[in-house]
């Protein structure tokens, strides 16, 4: 959570708002949920692509539709925190920027500064939440990962 919010600091840079940085964590932490998954149930934790109850027949289609799936969920949560961090980065500077411009140019536009001053302390607070709550949100999916892996189908 600390390193969603180190952006909000003047003259600091948030790391999640890289790719890389969000995938590695998803990625380690994906790896050893498999890793903690063959260890509890060993082969049979491959089953769990082929949802009990389902014929021979259907199974042909599920298995690739699971298996997608899968593979796809350490990509979508690396996604997710890297794109709202990084918008709600990006839009704080772009406001920021545009006020500096405002603040230091001589014209009747100058006293709008003030509007965009309480606009950016509202944004400011709100980007705050989102990397709280984005940072929960990582940890939920994470747990969730983890149940599928003690609870199988």
């Amino acid at each position: 959570m600390d390193l969603n919010l180190y952006g909000l600091l003047p003259y600091s840079y948030t790391i999640t708002a890289q790719i890389i940085v969000t995938t590695l964590y998803s990625l380690t932490a994906f790896s050893g949920l498999q890793i903690t998954a063959f260890k509890l149930h060993g082969l049979k934790y491959l089953g769990s692509f082929f949802p009990s109850g389902t014929s021979l027949v259907l199974g042909f289609l599920l298995v690739p539709i699971e298996i997608i799936s899968f593979f796809f969920k350490p990509i979508s949560l690396s996604v997710r925190l890297f794109a709202n961090m990084m918008a709600g980065h990006a839009l704080l500077k772009v406001i920021a920027g545009f006020l500096w411009n405002l603040v230091n140019s001589s014209s009747i536009f100058s006293i709008c500064h003030l509007v965009l001053l309480v606009i950016l302390v509202i944004l400011l607070a709100l980007e705050t939440v989102v990397g709280i709550i984005q940072a929960v949100v990582f940890l939920v999916l994470i747990c969730i990962y983890l149940d599928e892996v003690f609870n199988l189908h």
